[in-house]
């Protein structure tokens, strides 16, 4: 009786009015929001993270989708971030590593000039009252500094666009970067300390839900985990291949994954004033 092979699996098929649609309509969102250069700034984050995850994935042929990017109309940033879809188990621990950390490496690029060249492009008002404060990573606080030196407390910062862009640039690399689950930290932490990662990622839901109690911004992100960790369990996927050695470079990568999060980490993203 003759066996008849299935035929090989074509990687890297699209649906592409999906992506384009989703796209638009997040322009769309971003753009009654905040208008034309926040659009560009944030797509252009958001965008390049992604694609980072996604050449990554192209290099070690392992079968992923374009970035899916959300809307969110009626909400003050315009959209929930983008993300790309892994149809394929990760081989090793190198490729994990990396596919992990070249979302945040490309968006970290990325959002570097945009948010030096949108502060350049502010200007120092006298203190007005308003009702939404942001949190200040170090990174915006290096980039406001170098700009305009040291502001006195009766004038603050008139941010254009392009900075509230490359502020939610780093919150999402922020999180991102949080050692949990099958977020970018949580593929690096594993890749990185194996099976340690997963008491790791349970201390990162606990400070979540911690932090919580001390500001309403965190609540969405602690939602988000919890139930990944309630649909996905506390451990993390394993990789086909886990004694393979990653090498002093991803060590180092590493180590700098913790640096983009220290700067772009606040711990207070949003705060809103009770007159």
């Amino acid at each position: 009786m003759p066996v008849f092979a299935s035929p090989p699996r074509v990687r890297f098929q699209h649906a592409w009015w999906k992506h384009i649609a989703l796209l638009l309509l997040t322009a769309a969102s971003t753009y009654v929001n905040g208008g034309p250069w926040y659009t560009v700034g944030i797509l252009a984050i958001l965008g390049a993270h992604e694609m980072g995850h996604y050449l990554a994935c192209r290099y070690y042929q392992i079968d992923a989708t374009l970035p899916y990017f959300i809307p969110m109309p009626l909400t003050i940033f315009g959209t929930l971030g983008a993300v790309i879809r892994i149809r394929e188990p990760f081989p090793n621990r190198k490729a994990l590593f990396d596919i992990g950390i070249a979302g945040p490496i490309a968006g970290f690029i990325v959002l570097i000039p945009v948010l030096f060249l949108g502060m350049s492009w502010s200007t120092v008002i006298e203190v007005v009252p308003v009702p939404i404060q942001l949190g200040r990573p170090l990174l915006y606080q290096f980039a406001r500094w170098m700009t305009f030196g040291s502001i006195p407390d009766t004038h603050f910062v008139q941010l254009h666009p392009l900075v509230t862009a490359s502020w939610l640039g780093m919150l999402a690399t922020a999180l991102n970067l949080l050692p949990f689950g099958q977020l970018d930290g949580g593929h690096i932490t594993y890749a990185t300390l194996g099976r340690r990662a997963t008491a790791i990622s349970l201390a990162t839901v606990g400070a979540a839900v911690t932090m919580c109690f001390f500001s309403v911004s965190w609540l969405l992100m602690t939602v988000l985990m919890v139930a990944m960790l309630v649909l996905t369990g506390p451990r993390h996927p394993p990789v086909m291949n886990e004694y393979d050695r990653l090498g002093t470079g991803r060590y180092v990568l590493a180590m700098g994954a913790i640096v983009m999060f220290v700067l772009c980490f606040t711990p207070f993203p949003i705060r809103i004033l009770v007159p």
